[in-house]
């Protein structure tokens, strides 16, 4: 047990009485369990109010902000004499919630970031609607929504990782996650490992935040963090393929295919516009911002969903705040009065009004289900998953804009050359591209051309291959592409940190594989990518238990042989790749059908920890 000296302790601290600081080490002392000296950072707002000190949760947080904390997430007792030191003399200056705006500092103290206090309480509603009840965080919910304590329960990573199974389910495997109540450093870090590459995997654009910055709380960055977990969920569902009625929505001679490639933002946009056309109204929606502040496009469109329920009765109302709370009044009737209040539909705020809008379609289409001859035929394109992966790795680069479709958003061949360019930094002439939008047929062919020049300069294979092609959205040759890329950028990190710097080949990475295997002390062997051996699964999870020796579970692991069975291996092996810090876009179904390609970039990405680790 730590000696605590109380006299040496009351000279440091001459500005609190004598009596007060013996009462504050008792104090310190009962919550310090295991007698190290030390309290859990993320704990200590909640014992500072327990013993009765600050006035409100913001005012001890923005405190313990202020004071040096020691890096490793423990509070010692001299803190915490002069947290409440500072507390006493009125405590630092409050990252408050309940102002709209909120100024929150980032890593560095000189710079601050902006937040909206509206997202930041609807948002925290939000959680405590699907988490209540959580086997493991229950116990946490609700939070309170008007203070800054949902960044503090981020901290462990365990609400995040829940929410983004609330999101997209069965993206996490539960069984990989640190669920104790006293978690240390490593295993916070471990669980922010599974949340942000697992929101990575959900189609999240996830730059420029770690482990450590969901740790320290920083308010910004998680936010910004929970809003894309709780878009991806809302926009999952606007389907076709779970909404076949959604084809109602074509345009005069439009393609399905041409259909299908629209973002989902678009095509809640048109879903909107489609009940505000057969309501006979003469407005149109084109965002999500200023026009639908007025909430005159809302008033119709909830009348058209449900009109014995909902009246349009908020259009005489011409104050616009009054009207709004009509509105949502109206909404709350069809049950869906989330993520919008008053004051943020008024200010046309687009996260909360999209959120809103994709909440009525996922809970009201109001679209006539088609009859079985009406069903269109869907086109499944054997690429699609590839797509999808492809998709998300570029987005890991920090593209802009976001891939939303590989074929469509790849056309004009910026994304292409902005790839490149991360890839290789310097490596386009950015004079010789056309970035200004909209681009003619033209520039894109030149753009592409462009990239496939580069794509040849690295020695890719694009036999016959023109930027045309790309430009025309070959699925195809669009594949071809973007896989030479994403292989390359997969085996990058191996090659700059091998001794002989030359590229790795499959078989080399087979070798590694098998070799890692081996050294974990197991004996499953592959051949090449397309073996069928990784159908069980049980060969990922057996190089993961080489790579980090004891991180994988083997009372979770079984033989595979069902289908079912197989499923939950891959499943298990995903998250847990993830937990050491692995970058996986793959779904389990890629592991079980031995999709070659994506099975690849698993193992490569393994082999990239591995071999980052020993350099």
């Amino acid at each position: 047990m730590v000696v605590i000296n109380s006299a040496l302790l009351a000279k440091k601290f001459p500005q609190l009485p004598v009596n007060d600081v013996d009462q504050l080490v008792n104090q310190f002392r009962r919550f310090d369990i295991d007698g190290r000296g030390q309290i859990d950072q993320k704990d200590l707002v909640k014992v500072i109010q327990d013993i009765g000190e600050g006035q409100s949760y913001d005012q001890i947080r923005s405190t313990i902000k202020a004071v040096d904390i020691n890096a490793t997430g423990k509070v010692e007792v001299d803190e915490f004499l002069e947290i409440i030191s500072k507390l006493r003399e009125g405590g630092a200056s409050q990252h408050t919630a309940g102002k709209k705006v909120i100024q929150v500092k980032g890593a560095n103290n000189n710079i601050t970031h902006s937040m909206n206090d509206d997202e930041r309480s609807e948002f925290t509603a939000h959680i405590n609607s699907v988490l209540a009840g959580d086997l493991h965080i229950g116990d946490r919910i609700p939070i309170p929504t008007h203070t800054m304590q949902i960044f503090d329960e981020c901290r462990d990573g365990l609400l995040l990782c829940k929410l983004i199974n609330d999101s997209v389910p069965d993206t996490i495997d539960e069984r990989v996650l640190n669920v104790k109540n006293k978690l240390s450093n490593f295993q916070i870090i471990e669980n922010n490992n599974v949340a942000i590459n697992s929101a990575k995997a959900i189609g999240c654009s996830v730059v420029n935040i770690g482990p450590q910055d969901i740790m320290d709380g920083r308010e910004h960055l998680i936010l910004g963090l929970i809003w894309q977990i709780i878009k991806a969920g809302l926009l999952s569902k606007i389907d076709i393929r779970l909404h076949p009625e959604l084809y109602r929505l074509l345009e005069e001679d439009e393609s399905l295919e041409k259909f299908l490639r629209l973002p989902p933002e678009q095509i809640l946009l048109r879903w909107f516009n489609y009940h505000l056309k057969a309501a006979g109204w003469h407005r149109t929606v084109n965002n999500f911002s200023s026009d639908v502040k007025d909430g005159e496009n809302y008033t119709i469109l909830l009348n058209q969903l449900a009109p014995d329920l909902c009246s349009k009765a908020p259009l005489r109302e011409n104050d616009l705040f009054s009207r709004a709370e009509q509105i949502l009044q109206n909404a709350e009737k069809l049950n869906c009065r989330k993520y919008l209040s008053p004051q943020s539909l008024v200010a046309g705020n687009p996260k909360l009004n999209l959120a809103f809008v994709a909440n009525l379609f996922n809970t009201h289409p109001g679209l006539d289900p088609l009859e079985e001859v009406e069903r269109p035929e869907l086109p499944d394109v054997e690429g699609d998953r590839e797509a999808r992966v492809f998709a998300l790795w570029l987005n890991s680069l920090d593209v802009d804009p976001f891939v939303n479709n590989l074929y469509t958003d790849l056309q004009d061949g910026v994304i292409l050359l902005q790839a490149f360019d991360k890839m290789h930094p310097g490596i386009v002439d950015w004079k010789r591209a056309t970035r200004k939008q909209p681009l003619n047929r033209f520039k894109a062919v030149e753009n592409t051309n462009y990239a496939i020049m580069i794509g040849q300069h690295l020695r890719y294979t694009l036999v016959n291959m023109q930027g045309a092609d790309i430009v025309d959205g070959s699925p195809t040759l669009t594949l071809g592409l973007v896989w030479q890329m994403m292989r390359e950028n997969v085996t990058q990190t191996m090659k700059k940190l091998s001794k002989s710097g030359r590229d790795i080949t499959d078989m080399e990475m087979i070798r590694w594989a098998n070799e890692t295997v081996q050294r974990g002390g197991k004996t499953s062997k592959v051949g090449s990518f397309k073996d069928p051996s990784f159908r069980t699964g049980v060969f990922v999870c057996d190089v993961l238990n080489g790579v980090r020796p004891g991180c994988v579970d083997y009372a979770m692991v079984n033989r595979g042989s069902t289908l079912e069975d197989a499923k939950m291996n891959a499943k298990y092996a995903i998250s847990v790749a993830r937990k050491i810090g692995a970058v996986i876009f793959v779904l389990p179904e890629d592991i079980i059908e031995c999709r070659a390609k994506l099975i690849l970039t698993f193992i490569g990405s393994l082999m990239a920890i591995d071999t980052a680790g020993k350099a």
